[in-house]
């Protein structure tokens, strides 16, 4: 479980997040959602320690990371597997070494028990015998899928996916989603994706927090997000399902 309590963070005189906290549960996928440029971005990088809230506390099992000593925000780097926005792959590397990266890194593991753990994570994620390729004979899909067996490599307790359908087709899209689910429930982590695709929503969206101009309007069960009485959030969806509704009419 991550805990975040009364984040706010500004970049000059312009305030980007409004004093918000929350819960993010284990064993399930946890959505932050929004419109581009409302914060959600900026609200990952706090709780994953890329920038420091002005105010506020990150919680990692009731770890006090924000303030923790430099022991404490070791250990927690050590857990958490991340999923870049565009897969964010080391062009000049095969997808093996791209995966192996974080245990190259982070652990002492013995060759032979990485090239192991690398086969049965690319094995996990529908890419078994691509070891050799190099990123740029790979489809945008499969780029997301190594991506995500990177992120997954070091059996983290926590996994981040910043807007992991980006540039994807809708079926792709589906494909990413309910990998991300699997593994979160197979994996029993604490699974948080910023994004603002309402199919990823309603797909998998079982706790989902919404932010409008930098503050928390909503927070709830995607099976309550079409009747929750905040127009903001109303706007948000019916913006969407038109703009999917165009996508799929091209």
């Amino acid at each position: 479980m991550i805990e975040i309590q009364r984040i706010s963070k500004s970049f000059g005189d312009r305030q980007i997040l409004k004093d918000i906290s929350g819960v993010f549960e284990k064993g399930k996928p946890n959505l932050i959602i929004g419109a581009s440029g409302t914060g959600k971005s900026v609200l990952l990088k706090c709780i994953v320690g890329l920038v420091k809230p002005d105010t506020g506390t990150v919680f990692y099992d009731d770890r006090n990371f924000t303030d923790g000593d430099r022991k404490v925000k070791k250990e927690v780097r050590r857990e958490i597997g991340m999923l870049f926005q565009g897969g964010a792959l080391f062009d000049s590397k095969t997808v093996e070494q791209n995966v192996c990266f974080p245990l190259d890194i982070l652990t002492s593991m013995p060759k032979e028990e990485k090239a192991e753990r690398v086969n049965q994570v690319l094995t996990r994620v529908g890419l078994a015998n691509a070891n050799k390729k190099m990123p740029s004979e790979l489809s945008g899909g499969m780029r997301k899928r190594v991506g995500i067996a990177r992120a997954i490599v070091n059996n983290p307790k926590y996994l981040f996916c910043d807007e992991p359908n980006s540039g994807l087709d809708p079926q792709t899209s589906i494909l990413i989603d309910e990998l991300i689910k699997e593994l979160t429930v197979d994996y029993d982590t604490t699974t948080i994706v910023v994004t603002h695709d309402m199919n990823s929503v309603m797909g998998i969206g079982d706790n989902i927090m919404f932010i409008f101009q930098g503050k928390k309007l909503w927070e709830g069960a995607n099976k309550d997000i079409t009747h929750s009485g905040v127009k903001e959030l109303d706007d948000f969806v019916f913006a969407n399902k038109v703009m999917n509704a165009m996508r799929q009419n091209t």
